[in-house]
């Protein structure tokens, strides 16, 4: 009798474990969700410069994002954020195919661009952060 008390709390220790990972996994798909809508209100109100904001500090080392690149993008008025493919890789790393429909204010004409954002979970920050940069207006890959 005794020894069926022990494993049934066992039983229970090892079922807490597991609700209480189940919650963890809830909560970093809470805050992947609020962070890319948060990144896709960005862009479609034109904060280009607060993009930068979202990405980790590490790629931004090796990948610095230039002056030009962000003036570039505020010749443009977008008119459509559409995340047109989502794909997970086995790190748990989240890619989004992304296509942005834009508007130059210049010559008034619309370019349509496909990016990738590659997002990562970040243990240390808590939250999610991107690792690629800002959507490639020249017409380069």
């Amino acid at each position: 009798m005794e020894r069926s008390k022990v494993i049934l709390f066992i039983g229970m220790l090892i079922l807490l474990g597991l609700l209480g990972a189940c919650d963890t996994l809830d909560e970093k798909d809470r805050k992947r969700t609020e962070t890319m809508d948060r990144f896709e209100a960005i862009v479609r109100w034109n904060q280009f410069d607060s993009m930068v904001d979202f990405m980790h500090p590490d790629w931004l080392e090796e990948n610095p994002v230039t002056s030009l690149e962000v003036e570039r993008l505020h010749q443009f008025r977008v008119s459509q954020y559409s995340a047109r493919q989502v794909l997970s890789d086995a790190d748990g790393g989240v890619d989004r195919l992304v296509q942005l429909r834009l508007y130059n204010k210049h010559t008034a004409r619309e370019k349509v661009v496909e990016y990738v954002e590659s997002w990562r979970w970040d243990d240390e920050r808590g939250r999610w952060m991107l690792h690629s940069g800002l959507p490639d207006l020249t017409g380069r890959f």
